[in-house]
Order: C-alpha cells, then structure tokens, then sequence
C-alpha cells in the first residue's frame, strides 16, 4: 500500500526540525547530480525543500529509484531532516538551511515532459499555450500565489460584511432574461421547448426583492455572466462582491465600501490606504478627464480652450466650433523635448478614435512655436500660457471635434503619455467616488432612452419633475468606485416606490405589455410594502488584479477564457450530440472552431 500522508509541507521545515524523521510528498521540480549526489527539489504549494540521495546512506535499490526521478514525477519521501553543508545554504528559501536525508522513496505518479518549463517562472510562454495547459502554469506559482491572494480577500470580505450585519445568501443561476443591459447567456429549458433561462448578469432583481423579504442587509460573493466583448480587465464570466442594504443612505453605503476596501489592503498586501476617498462629479470627470473612470496618479487634465481658439484664426478649430464641436488641450509638462517624430505618432494613435488630427505647441525660451502658433495673437497666446499652467519646456497638444470624440481621444493619449514617460508612481493607489450619474442617456440606433446603469436606479429626488420634459438632464442617486483608472465597482439608491419604477419603464418606452411580462412580478413585488435600499457590486476579479499588481485579469482566475470567450484547456464552446439537440427542439448550423 502506498503511503503519502505527509508530516509536513514543503514550505515548513527549518533548522528548529533538525534530526526528526519527516514525510513529504509533491512534486520533482529540479533534480542535480553532483558528485555522485542526487539532489532533488520537491515542490508543493506551500514551497520548496531540499532532498538528498547518498549512495553511501542509501540503499542501491533507493539510489536506482531515485536516479530515475525526472521533473514533475510525483513523489513521497520519507527521511530525517539534516542541516546543509557549510557553504551550501539558500537564505531565498525559508527550508534553505536543511535538506531530507531521505531514507524511503515512493513514486506515486511519473509525468510526461510538459510543453513549458515549470521551474522557470521567467520563461517566456505563449498566452495561448499557457490557457492551454493552464493546470500546469498554476504549478509554476506565481497563478497559484494570486489565486491564495484571491482567497484570502473573499474570507476578508466574508468576516468583514458578516460583522456589519450582512447575511450571504445564494441567488438563482438560471432566471429570466431582463434585456436592458448587456447581452445574456441564454439556456434552453428542456420541459418547456421553445423557452430559455438566462444566466445571471446580476443578482440585481434578487437581492432588491431580499430587501421586500426584510432581510435587510444582503451580501454574496456572486458569480454572473454577460455576453460581450472581451478585453484584458473582462471576462465573459466573472465574479462580484455583490450586497445590498435596507434603510440606510448612499453616505452609510459609502462609509462601509471604504472601510470593507481598507480592510483587504491592510490584511491582504499590508498597505494602509485613506479610509476617506474623493469625490468628484460625473460631469467634471468627463471635462477635466474625458472618461467617468479617470485615472487620477498623474496630472495632464484636459482643459478646454473653446473661447481662446474662437478668436483665433485657425481654420481648423473655428469649423469645428462651428459645428458644434470643441476645442480641448493638455499640458505634457517637460514635453518640450518630444520629437516631431513622436508627436506625429500620438497623431496616429488618436485617429484610432476619430480624431482627423493633433494640433501641438512647445513654450520654449523664445516662447510659444509651433506652424499653428501664428493664428494666435499675443494676446491669446498669453491666454494659452495662463489657462494651461504653462511653463518652459512644456508641450501642449491639441483636439478640435465633437466633445465625445475629443473626451475619448485625450483621455486615452494621456494614459498613454504617462505609461510612456514613466509618469505614474509605482505604488499609487489613487481611490475615487464618481457621484451624480446622468440616470439616461440617448440610444441613437434605437432613437429611445436606455438607463445608464439599469432601470432599478433612483433619480435624484430633486430631478424628478424633469423626467417627463427633460429626461437626459435626470441625475441619478448613482456612485462608481474606481482606482487608477479601473471601475472597481458602482451602485445606486433603488427606486422602492412602484409608481416610479413603473414611471423609469414609461419613460424607456416599454408598452404596459413588456413591463408585465419582463417586470410585472418585480412591481407587483414593490407594491407590498418596499424599504428603501441601496447597494453595489464590487468587481472581485478586478480588485484581485489590482491588489496583486497584474494588469491581466486572467491571471487571478484560475481557469479563464481567451480574448474571444473560448476555453483552450476544454476547447469549448463545442458541439453537442444531436440526441441532446433533439430533446431541447433545437435545430442548429454549427460553427467550425480550430483549436490549437
């Protein structure tokens, strides 16, 4: 009988185990042969020890074993725990001081060669081979390292919201489809041919019908799923720190998020952040920032320069005025010695968004220059100079389109900017409330309204009366967290009151017929005496990348999908038999998919 019950981990011994007889068991991660030595590395998750096969302590049957050892065999020892040559030890490892003098070797599993090397972690491995082979890349560790990261903030998060009151409490996988925001995963229902579950973008309608049940303060660590185009902070299924809480005011909610965020970092990387973050309007983040997300470790805001360039006589912006454009600039201090060669590649890049061009200008000794500074007086120049804090040696660059396209442009080539010239301090953690959402904004492909976070957002009670002449003007009881740029997370005040929410329906124009067949269970539910409530979901996946300082979210899942939504590992999605099709009275036109 095999025995692989181990005594201890190999991240454990040190010199305070020294003569006692231990059992380990993992993998080979490296084997050397040195002077008729063998040493092996045995690895687990918890780390590393060193053995010892000497021909002279061990038997020949031992030794023969252990010279046929080969890397990611899997292995049990058994020996007595001795202290390493003079000379030899390894101050990196926490075993670096002992090694097993083994004296019983059992091989529980040999291994074929794997595709890439596991005791390289620098080893430079194709994305594509990794997904592939991703069991295999959690062993080489630093995967592993963020997945134990990753558990220790959802048992943070658990002890943290369960000491304020909250109750975890499991939602529904399969519901309905609510088709207001993002696509859904739809699934066949077999005893009722012809209709469809939808998997959970949200447990949105569940935990605001948990505040109707009394429950009172909710919380889970919720998986949810969302059909859409994938980058690398998005995955197709991802999880969120989801809660929602009765009788309290956006302030408390706040409160609680700061505290719950200042928790994970001080317990789980051991930085202490600012219990209290900034603020900052929707509307001054998209005109001093071009993005509801900004990233706040640098500066360079945009600054809009509408009434200089109108007295200009620079053809360009004057169209653009015209048509109702705009004209915006940020400041690169020190940029005065950006090439020409550079400035025209921050052009191409903005034309990815549209914009047909990048007016620039340098404030060297002499002053303003540029082939544009001659459409600006003195006078405006000296505008210029005030408006953008201007000093010798900056560069300021230029847009002139409509406001959307100049936001989305500047915001993305100051991003650039400041990866480029190694502007964003290392360890910044630049946390910020992002309040007074627009609760509607215009669909133009559709010409109808559409909820910019979803149907179930409160109006800010001070706009109400404006739904129904101008609605785009409603301001939302709406909040994101974000840091450094990422939405961390966003919530809202729920509407509790059935008139309104049904008032919201009316105002997205669905008849009396969608609301009751997509809704009519949710306002009857608010019909029956409603809380007011609140809440947010946090994304943990997101969150998880941040704290571990990975710019890949695939890297804190433990088996994540590609950029295209597919499994390289299972090779999914796939075919399914014809038997299984039948049963759902389901006739399909199947897809080609070629894996690697």
């Amino acid at each position: 009988m095999l025995d692989y019950k181990r005594s201890h981990t190999c991240g454990e011994l040190t010199s305070s185990h020294l003569k006692q007889t231990v059992r380990l068991s993992g993998w080979v991660h490296r084997r050397r042969d040195l002077g008729g030595l063998i040493f092996i590395d045995l690895r687990d998750r918890f780390g590393l020890t060193q053995l010892i096969f000497d021909p002279a302590l061990a038997s020949k049957e031992l030794f023969a074993t252990a010279s046929t050892l080969r890397n990611e065999w899997v292995i049990s020892v058994k020996g007595i725990v001795v202290s390493r040559a003079e000379g030899m030890t390894n101050s990196k490892m926490h075993t670096g001081e002992i090694e097993i003098e083994v004296k019983h070797l059992e091989v529980l599993s040999s291994a074929k060669t794997p595709p890439f090397s596991i005791n390289d972690e620098e080893s430079d491995v194709n994305d594509e081979l990794r997904l592939k082979y991703r069991y295999l890349d959690i062993r080489r560790g630093d995967i592993a390292k963020k997945l134990v990261l990753r558990h220790r903030a959802m048992q943070v998060t658990r002890n943290f919201l369960s000491n304020n009151g909250f109750l975890e409490i499991t939602t529904p996988i399969l519901a309905k489809s609510t088709p207001e925001g993002a696509r859904d995963y739809l699934v066949p229902a077999r005893v009722y041919p012809g209709n469809f579950y939808a998997l959970p973008q949200s447990p949105q309608i569940f935990k605001q019908l948990l505040m109707v049940s009394g429950m009172d303060r909710y919380f889970q660590i919720a998986t949810c799923f969302r059909d859409e185009d994938l980058r690398a902070d998005r995955q197709p299924e991802f999880t969120q720190i989801d809660l929602e809480m009765s009788f309290c005011e956006p302030e408390d909610l706040m409160l609680l998020i700061e505290n719950l965020i200042s928790s994970l970092f001080k317990e789980c990387i051991g930085v202490d952040i600012p219990k209290a973050f900034p603020r900052m309007r929707y509307c001054d983040c998209i005109e001093n920032y071009g993005s509801d997300r900004p990233d706040l470790r640098f500066g360079m805001p945009l600054v809009r320069i509408d009434e200089i360039a109108k007295r200009s006589s620079f053809g360009v912006f004057l169209e653009q005025l015209a048509a109702d454009g705009c004209v915006k600039a940020i400041c690169v201090k020190g940029g005065a010695e950006i090439s020409r060669k550079e400035i025209d590649g921050y052009t191409q890049f903005v034309a990815k968004f549209g914009l047909n061009g990048l007016a620039w200008m340098k404030y060297q000794e002499e002053g303003l220059s540029s082939n544009i500074v001659k459409f600006f007086t003195p006078e405006l120049q000296n505008e210029l100079i005030e408006k953008l804090s201007i000093e010798k040696g900056d560069l300021i660059l230029i847009a002139a389109a409509k406001e959307e396209r100049v936001n989305q442009a500047l915001d993305h080539l100051r991003r650039k900017i400041a990866n480029d010239r190694n502007l964003i301090p290392a360890e910044a953690l630049n946390f910020l409330w992002v309040t007074d959402f627009p609760l509607l904004k215009w669909n133009e492909e559709e010409s109808r309204l559409e909820s910019e976070h979803h149907p179930f957002t409160s109006p800010n009670f001070e706009d109400i009366s404006l739904l129904d002449k101008e609605p785009l003007k409603v301001r939302a009881l709406a909040y994101d967290l974000v840091l450094n740029g990422y939405e961390l997370g966003g919530g809202s005040q729920r509407i509790h009151s059935s008139e309104l929410q049904e008032q919201i329906f009316r105002a997205l124009k669905l008849s009396a017929k969608d609301i009751k067949e997509k809704f009519g269970f949710f306002v009857e539910a608010l019909q029956y005496g409603t809380p007011p409530h609140l809440g947010i979901a946090l994304g943990l996946d997101r969150l998880i990348m941040l704290l571990s300082g990975t710019k890949n979210i695939r890297d804190v899942i433990a088996f994540p999908k590609t950029q295209n939504a597919s499994d390289l590992m299972m090779q999914c999605p796939a075919h399914v038999a014809k038997k299984q099709l039948d049963e759902l009275e389901i006739k399909t036109e199947p897809t080609k998919i070629t894996w690697i």
